[in-house]
């Protein structure tokens, strides 16, 4: 049987995580590149519309792992319900993405199986038959490449934005689908779910944002965050931050970017007085189309910016949303 790489793709609120989308095209990618099988499973209980799904994609078959007690999610189901199908089926390779989800069960599932787990990778590289995985250490300021010396099947968690979601494969015909029915004994699962945490009172989830204007300390004063605010609605996007702007307390930390904050990877980043410290970069340079606009035309935030405006925000900004909202009206 040749080796095969596993995808295991995340569902939540009736919908795959956009994360997941990104994991797969890594999948895809090393899949070429190793000449290994790509498969996929998906986790829960009704989850054969996520499989048909991602059947839709560049995989050679995927499975519906299916039991009542997958649902709401817990660690303790969810690691005795993977190791029961990875032990039968036997992948080289485990691709998962790196979600709160993922990183509460997958320390979990890798020691129930005594193997280990490369977690948060950017990307990857072949030396020689040895594959290296690439992971960010001292809040981005070193990257090391990373191997296994255990024997598979090997567990790897990629960041959001390390892959394009957009740019997953999707093949020429629908995979088959299977359904695989794992045994969950009782007294497993020995915690109660409580409120999802991107649930909690005014906390928002800027991984899934397709746009996002996000300030830094640039905007000088707490209240001229209401220019960038309606910069964001008028965009339709979110409105974010650098670590300053929180710890000052300027807008609340859920709204952070960066090493100590939230990883992201929207359609556009609009960076508003933002000079571009590592921390930061490390959060958002997975973004699509970055713009920065900064007075500072020696700004970090330049290196990786798709379009630099070398200018003070408060005369760019106004004309742009109210172009942005003529935009909008004529469409």
């Amino acid at each position: 049987m040749p080796d095969s790489i596993l995808v295991i793709v995340e569902q939540r609120e009736g919908k795959l995580n956009r994360v997941s989308w990104e994991t797969l095209t890594a999948g895809q990618a090393l899949a070429a590149e190793t000449g290994w099988t790509l498969e996929a499973a998906v986790a829960g209980s009704g989850v054969t519309n996520f499989a048909n799904e991602i059947a839709g994609k560049k995989v050679a078959r995927v499975y519906a792992i299916e039991s009542p007690k997958l649902e709401p999610y817990t660690p303790d189901a969810f690691a005795v319900a993977l190791k029961q199908f990875i032990a039968s089926n036997q992948p080289r390779l485990v691709l998962m993405p790196h979600t709160y989800q993922v990183r509460d069960f997958v320390p979990k599932l890798a020691t129930a199986m005594a193997r280990t787990a490369i977690s948060d990778c950017i990307g990857y590289k072949k030396d020689g038959d040895k594959l290296l995985f690439t992971r960010q250490m001292f809040q981005g300021k070193l990257a090391a490449d990373v191997s296994f010396t255990c024997d598979a099947p090997w567990f790897v968690t990629f960041q959001n934005g390390a892959f394009r979601g957009d740019k997953v494969d999707a093949g020429s015909g629908a995979a088959p689908v299977e359904t695989v029915k794992v045994e969950i004994a009782d007294g497993i699962i020995r915690n109660k779910p409580q409120e999802v945490f991107k649930e909690a009172k005014q906390a928002v989830d800027l991984t899934q944002a397709e746009i996002i204007v996000s300030v830094g300390r640039g905007i000088k004063e707490q209240k001229n965050i209401e220019l960038a605010k309606q910069l964001a609605e008028a965009l339709g996007g979110e409105l974010a931050a650098s670590r300053p702007i929180c710890d000052s307390g300027w807008l609340p930390m859920d709204r952070q970017i960066g090493s100590s904050g939230q990883t992201v990877a929207p359609k556009l980043y609009l960076a508003l007085g933002i000079s571009g410290a590592i921390q930061h970069i490390v959060g958002m340079k997975g973004a699509r189309t970055i713009i920065a606009i900064n007075k500072d035309s020696e700004a970090p935030i330049f290196e990786i910016a798709d379009f630099a405006v070398v200018g003070n925000l408060f005369d760019i900004v106004p004309p742009l949303i109210e172009e942005v909202k003529k935009a909008k009206a004529g469409a």
